[in-house]
Order: C-alpha cells, then sequence, then structure tokens
C-alpha cells in the first residue's frame, strides 16, 4: 500500500455524510470532491456541466436498454461507447474523472460509485454513512432547512434514487455493510466519532498493509 489513502464515503440522505467527508478532508489537509467532481469531468470531456448535474447519482432513464442489457448493463460491455444513453456515457467519463483524481493522491471522494469504480486500488478505504430515519429527518429540517412535512418524503426518495444508480452500475449492493470497509451510524457516533473511527480504521488498515501486503477480500 501507498502513503496515499483514498477516502470514498456513501451516504443515506440526511445521515450527515457529506459534512463528515468534509471535515476529514479538513483534518487531514487532502481534496475532498463532491459537487466539484461534476466540474472536472465536464472540463475532461469538453461537456456542459449541466449534463452532469442532470444526471447527477441517477441512473439511465432508458427502460428498453435496461430491460435488454439486464440488471447490471454497465458490466457487460455489449455495447460501443456512443451506442449507450447518454447518463451511461456520462458514468464512464466521470469515472475516468474519479480515477485520474485518485492517482493525483489522497483524497476524500463523495458518493458517485467511487468505491466501485476504484474496487482494484488498494489505497481505498469505503465507507458508508448511515443513521435512523427520524435523526435524517431532523437534520434535513433543521440543517438542510427542508420544510418539516416534506423532510421524510425526500430523504427517502433521495436514498432511493441512490441505491438505483449505486445498483445499476456496480455489481454490488447500496448500503449494504459488506459492500463497504466501513458502516458507521452517525446518530450514535455523531460527525466527529465518525471521523475518528476513520482514521482509526485507517492506522490499522495500514499497518495491516505492512504486514501482509495485500487487502483481504
Amino acid at each position: 500500500m501507498g502513503e496515499k489513502t483514498i477516502y470514498t464515503i456513501g451516504r443515506q440522505f440526511g445521515s450527515g455524510g457529506r459534512a463528515i467527508g468534509r471535515k476529514l478532508a479538513e483534518h487531514l489537509h487532502i481534496p475532498y470532491y463532491d459537487k466539484e467532481l461534476l466540474s472536472i469531468a465536464a472540463q475532461d470531456s469538453g461537456l456542459s456541466e449541466s449534463l452532469f448535474q442532470n444526471a447527477d447519482e441517477k441512473p439511465t432513464s432508458s427502460l428498453l436498454y435496461s430491460l435488454a442489457m439486464g440488471n447490471y448493463p454497465m458490466a457487460t460491455g455489449a455495447l460501443g461507447f456512443n451506442e449507450m444513453p447518454l447518463n451511461d456515457q456520462l458514468f464512464l467519463i466521470q469515472s475516468k474523472t474519479i480515477k485520474k483524481i485518485a492517482d493525483q493522491g489522497s483524497c476524500v471522494i463523495i458518493g458517485r460509485c467511487a468505491d466501485f469504480i476504484l474496487r482494484d486500488d488498494p489505497d481505498v478505504v469505503s465507507v458508508f454513512i448511515h443513521a435512523p430515519l427520524s435523526a435524517r429527518v431532523y437534520r434535513a429540517t433543521h440543517v438542510y432547512e427542508i420544510d418539516a412535512d416534506k423532510a421524510e418524503d425526500v430523504c427517502l426518495k433521495s436514498d432511493k434514487t441512490r441505491a438505483n444508480f449505486y445498483n445499476y452500475y456496480s455489481d454490488m449492493k447500496w448500503g449494504m455493510c459488506r459492500t463497504y470497509d466501513l458502516s458507521l451510524d452517525s446518530a450514535s457516533l455523531g460527525i466527529e466519532g465518525c471521523i475518528e473511527m476513520i482514521l482509526k480504521y485507517t492506522e490499522v488498515f495500514k499497518r495491516h498493509q505492512s504486514t501482509d501486503g495485500e487487502k483481504v477480500e
């Protein structure tokens, strides 16, 4: 394992995953990538940033394409790039951007299947942040300032969209503990507690890697 560490953070809506990722990056003095990925992917490809924004963490909307290709169409490689639906093309472009960023050094990447895209990188620590719905609704209302009567629906719909995106583009299940190195309850641990756990895991992980030589699957 090299000196760098790439932290990928999946999160339920309202769990504080973004705040945890940003504070982790600030603590370690490393780059933080969330919406910034969209700007970089747009610059890399020469396409409009609005295209990436509209497709952000959303699977292709082509029902016939999905039915024809099965549950994991991106894994088959059956179609050429230009034959794919636009969202799939954008996903591949964004994947290249994520790999480029990971090659540059330590960083924190929020969502966007980064853990799956970088699954063969031995320097990745993948984290999923979750919390009970009541805690997420509270955060959505008091931190994100979403109307109280809409907060629960926003949480559930956002999670469904993220799950559909992740499950569509990867061969793993969004939010399932065995998919990630760490699965943390932010309501129980708090923001700082989650960061402490991630740092402690990284310390043990690096020590294990230096002894064993390769990540245990």
